[in-house]
């Protein structure tokens, strides 16, 4: 942890290359493949998403453009992070230097903070349009684009305070990525990295939490009233969308939770020891998150799918069209184009198209 200190200190600048390897080539090798893969599969995915969306403006929906904003920042992390780490596993080192460090560092706290708190903002979305019918709240594409900007900006102000001096970037596990310096033991380091945990990991979890937990409640309930009325229940439409959010969700968690574990456990037990290797396996696997979203999103909506297999073709494969009820529906509750109550469900009969 010594040698660690004097690697991020300016004033007894070492360079990185002469860092002795803390794992055989074999496994600097095996991460480098493993990131390759993610980062050759993150990028094709996410610019899936982004040509799909611009290429059809029909699917500028207000949630849409949530998801198009989640995809540019999954991209901008890849390339910025995974990319690098690609490389620097290949080199057993960061042999570019200090500078890369903390650009990797920067790069994907920034745009993992974003991927957070544009789910937050999805999360919230869909906590009033379907719990909330009857509010004042009204979801436009304007709003969500405002929404969008804040998220950015808020997460450019956490992202930079380390590198003004509250908090620092330096490298991490087996020494060939970066990220925030946990391990720094100053009283400045402490005041930043104890609420930048709890303000950009534990509020936007919590918020998520809340906000699922009563859309399920609500669809519950709304689903047994329209039953009651005499009316066909749009359980099956509400689950699929509900299910590729959950499961968007629920990737995320499962790659940047165990990083967030790990990161406060140095904070809150500072005589606690981790393995370098032990210590850079949730690092890396936060920085497959990106490749999962798309994934989901190709795999839930068929619409997509087959926009995305037009492009892949060069306009050989021509999808055929088919309106149904159950995709209206379905659209209903993602796009967030009509309040869901029982009033705005119709008896069964009112329903064919």
């Amino acid at each position: 942890m010594e040698q660690r200190a004097e690697e991020i200190t300016e004033e007894t600048p070492v360079e990185f290359s002469t860092v002795s390897t803390l794992l055989s080539p074999l496994g600097y090798g095996l991460l480098s493949f493993w990131m390759l893969i993610v980062t050759l599969l993150s990028v094709l995915c996410n610019t899936l998403v982004i040509a799909v969306m611009l290429r059809n403006h029909q699917l500028f929906f207000p949630t849409n453009v949530l998801i198009l904003g989640l995809s540019v920042s999954d991209l901008l992390m890849t390339i910025c992070g995974s990319s690098v780490s690609t490389v620097t596993n290949y080199f057993g080192q960061l042999f570019m230097g200090r500078k890369l460090c903390v650009f990797q560092g920067f790069t994907v706290n920034y745009f993992g903070l974003i991927s957070l708190c544009t789910l937050t903002l999805m999360a919230y979305e869909r906590y009033h349009i379907i719990c909330k019918p009857m509010g004042a709240f009204k979801i436009t594409l304007r709003r969500n684009a405002k929404g969008l900007l804040l998220v950015w900006i808020y997460c450019l102000f956490w992202a930079t305070a380390p590198l003004l001096g509250w908090g620092s970037y330096g490298p991490e596990g087996v020494q060939t990525s970066c990220s925030l310096a946990w391990e720094e033991r100053t009283w400045i380091s402490y005041s930043f990295l104890i609420p930048y945990w709890f303000f950009c990991f534990f509020l936007p979890t919590w918020q998520i939490i809340y906000c699922y937990y009563h859309i399920l409640i609500s669809i519950k309930r709304l689903n047994q009233s329209v039953e009651n009325q005499g009316g066909r229940s749009r359980q099956k439409e509400d689950r699929h969308a509900m299910c590729m959010v959950a499961a968007m969700i629920g990737s995320f968690f499962f790659c940047w939770l165990p990083y967030a574990i790990v990161s406060m456990l140095v904070i809150l037990v500072p005589d606690i020891s981790i393995s370098p290797l032990l210590a850079s396996m949730p690092a890396h696997l936060a920085k497959t998150s990106p490749a999962y979203n798309p994934i989901i999103f190709f795999l839930a909506k068929k619409k997509f799918r087959d926009m995305a297999l037009e492009i892949i073709s060069c306009g050989c494969y021509r999808p055929t069209l088919q309106i149904s009820s159950s995709s209206t529906e379905a659209d209903i509750v993602e796009t967030g184009s009509k309040h869901l109550s029982p009033s705005s469900i119709q008896p069964e009969p009112a329903m064919t198209n």
